[in-house]
């Protein structure tokens, strides 16, 4: 994967896609930073047919926290034990 600035991509975008066609992925950068990735096609539509089915990450953690046991149960008295009655430091 190369990097190439915006005003280069400009300037070169039919060879540009040439070599995307080709198989090579392209980073576009603005003042040194990355700010789009180009794909072919078939890399393109690898990763979307590899997306498909799966859950979002708000979904799959909505599906672990109701299917996890962790076979403790902890009361209110328990957890304030584990707290550090101390004042802390003072802060000026």
């Amino acid at each position: 994967m190369s990097d190439i600035s915006i005003a280069e991509a400009k300037n070169r975008l039919p060879a540009l896609l040439r070599e995307v066609e080709s198989g090579e992925a392209l980073r576009i950068t603005r003042r040194g930073r990355i700010v789009a990735v180009v794909l072919g096609l078939k890399e393109y539509e690898s990763l979307v047919a590899a997306a498909k089915g799966r859950p979002s990450l708000k979904e799959a953690i909505s599906r672990y926290r109701e299917s996890a046991c962790f076979g403790w149960e902890l009361s209110p008295e328990e957890v304030d034990e584990w707290r550090d009655p101390s004042e802390g430091r003072r802060v000026l």
